[in-house]
């Protein structure tokens, strides 16, 4: 888990530039949003002794008062019978999780002896997809992903003030956040398939090669009967503002969709688990609104319990050639029975061979197990998403709803044979927890990611053409004449799947020719916003290939692609890389600040 430093110095305390207030003071027991998570203390620190005795005294007026403190906070001291004035003895923090600011040492009457609100939210940590010639690796070989999980999930840092850890950020979740204007199918295939080249924004030597895939949209009348399970975490880890209550306004906006043909079970689970609702007609609407809106939140968390019980009510609804899916809603935060993550993940791995697939929503900060809630959807044939706000559950169960319920494809893979003829170097952006081996593409006996309607799948290649400057030495003995075969071609493209139901594969195969590269300026509007995308990421997780190529080179990249933007997401896009920018700028600042000190 990344951890990020904070000082604490006037500029932060004035708020960044963005008009973000990064100030402890600012929260109020009116905005739970903005409570602070204080992460388990890094090594003592002198900085406060160098903090001004107005900054000091500033400080601790506005921590003086409860109803300044955050609500989090708060709510943790009452729980532990803290009384009297608090004021605040912490250390130097680590913050993996947003807050609006990380207070340094300053006196010792703010909580109960040894108290520590560690923020214990967990991410899979990933590695970049290395650099590799053409002449040693020459295919590659992934499962694709339709997640968008970490794009809400860095929107949720950035506007709590705060740049995300780089282990938040997915690349390839944050580009297929958004919809593309991409072919739609042609003949039996389930999805189109289409590609581009282009040069690259951040490196004129190399080239971006876009490869995307789009199935047809079902509008909710055609989708089949669904046989749907909510399966609600109420544990006390859920009691705040953005747990509990967000996830009963979102599996209502859900409800407000079902049909007669469609049945929803209600399974909750805190420290034991119980049916809440049998199976109902979707008909049934306001019967199913109220078993959700008298759930209350309080106790341990038996997430696999839960799990299991989730599981026997689907099979008891299965429907045969319907949707049969278990919509989990959780923080993640499992700490009664089965909590080891790959217990969890092989059970979900199990159930799916039953025909039923496993959803997850994920709600909550501080305690967050993002790790678990992505991994537990690929094992389970699902989907994962991130619930920050009503407009993303609207997204995700209103607007998307056929491509969170309808599987049209599964076990999707992606295999891509580069010429070495046209191409020297490549690399794969993103997918780093997809990778496939190369064998693996043609057993289908390897689990794969799914596709469902509407879905719009995005992967971006960057590639050096051959005698194009790369970032690997040339070697000395290696180079051998090139071949003339298939001249022309910069690639091959191979994709398998299965249709539901089915066991075996099909496969799919087309060129991609190297003469089909345009300047940057004349790709499509798609391409190019896809591309300030993967920049943006790429930056955030540390700018290790984009070079001089700022964030805001990101944000006029993606202002200038941001065609028609119905639902106006690549607007708020912009807005982000902005806002990031801002809290670059401040981060780096209060670091020179400090190293003056």
């Amino acid at each position: 888990m990344s951890a990020y430093p904070v000082l604490l110095t006037r500029p932060l305390l004035a708020g960044f530039a963005a008009g973000v207030l990064i100030s402890l003071g600012a929260c109020s027991a009116s905005d739970p949003d903005a409570a602070a998570t204080v992460a388990k203390p890094a090594e003592p620190t002198v900085l406060a002794d160098k903090v001004g005795e107005a900054e000091r005294a500033e400080l601790h007026e506005q921590l003086a008062a409860p109803a300044s403190a955050p609500a989090e906070l708060r709510r943790k001291s009452e729980a532990m019978g803290a009384v009297g004035k608090p004021s605040v003895a912490y250390e130097t923090m680590s913050m993996p999780a947003p807050m609006p600011l990380s207070m340094p040492s300053m006196q010792a009457d703010a909580m109960p002896p040894g108290y520590r609100d560690e923020g214990r939210e967990q991410y899979q940590k990933l590695v970049d997809n290395p650099v590799h010639a053409v002449a040693e690796t020459p295919v590659s070989t992934f499962s694709i992903d339709v997640d968008t999980g970490s794009y809400a999930n860095v929107r949720r840092f950035l506007n709590g003030g705060q740049l995300p850890p780089q282990d938040a950020v997915r690349l390839e979740e944050l580009v297929n956040y958004f919809p593309y204007a991409y072919p739609l199918p042609k003949g039996d295939a389930p999805f189109g398939i289409d590609t581009e080249l282009a040069t690259t924004p951040w490196n004129p030597e190399t080239r971006l090669l876009r490869i995307a895939i789009k199935a047809s949209d079902l509008r909710v009348e055609e989708l089949p009967p669904a046989n749907l399970v909510f399966l609600v975490d109420v544990s006390g880890s859920m009691d705040r503002r953005e747990g509990l209550p967000m996830v009963q306004s979102t599996l209502k906006l859900l409800v407000e969709q079902l049909r007669a043909q469609d049945k929803v079970s209600l399974v909750v689970y805190a420290g034991s688990t119980s049916l809440v609702l049998e199976p109902t007609s979707g008909a049934e609407k306001a019967k199913i609104r109220g078993a959700i809106d008298q759930l209350s939140a309080g106790g341990s968390t038996a997430g696999e319990s839960g799990i299991q019980l989730a599981y026997q009510q689907a099979q008891q609804g299965f429907i045969d050639g319907g949707i049969n899916r278990i919509l989990l809603a959780t923080d993640g935060d499992f700490n009664v029975g089965i909590s080891d993550f790959e217990t969890l993940k092989q059970l979900a791995a199990d159930k799916r061979k039953t025909g039923v697939s496993l959803t997850t929503l994920g709600f909550g900060t501080d305690n967050y197990n993002e790790r678990l809630m992505e991994q537990l959807a690929d094992a389970g044939d699902g989907n994962y998403a991130y619930i920050d706000n009503l407009r993303e559950a609207r997204k995700v169960l209103v607007d998307q709803l056929g491509s969170t319920l309808a599987i049209v494809a599964r076990d999707v893979k992606i295999q891509v044979e580069f010429n070495r003829a046209e191409v020297s170097e490549y690399r794969l952006l993103g997918y780093e927890n997809r990778a496939l081996q190369r064998e693996d593409f043609s057993n289908d006996k390897v689990d794969a990611g799914e596709i469902g309607a509407g879905h719009t799948v995005t992967a971006l290649y960057e590639v050096v053409p051959s005698g194009a400057k790369g970032w690997l030495e040339p070697l000395r003995y290696q180079n051998v004449a090139k071949t003339d075969s298939k001249a022309g071609e910069l690639a091959w493209l191979r994709i398998r799947y299965k249709a539901p139901g089915q066991g075996a594969s099909k496969l799919l195969e087309q060129p991609i020719q190297a003469d089909t590269a345009v300047a940057l300026s004349q790709a499509s509007e798609d391409l190019r916003f896809a591309a300030a995308v993967a920049a943006f990421a790429q930056q955030l997780k540390g700018d290790k290939y984009t070079g001089r190529f700022s964030l805001a080179d990101s944000a006029e990249l993606a202002r200038t692609a941001k065609g028609e933007d119905r639902f106006g997401l690549r607007a708020e896009f912009v807005q982000l890389v902005e806002l990031a920018q801002s809290l670059q700028t401040e981060t780096s600042r209060s670091t020179t600040a400090r190293v003056l000190q």
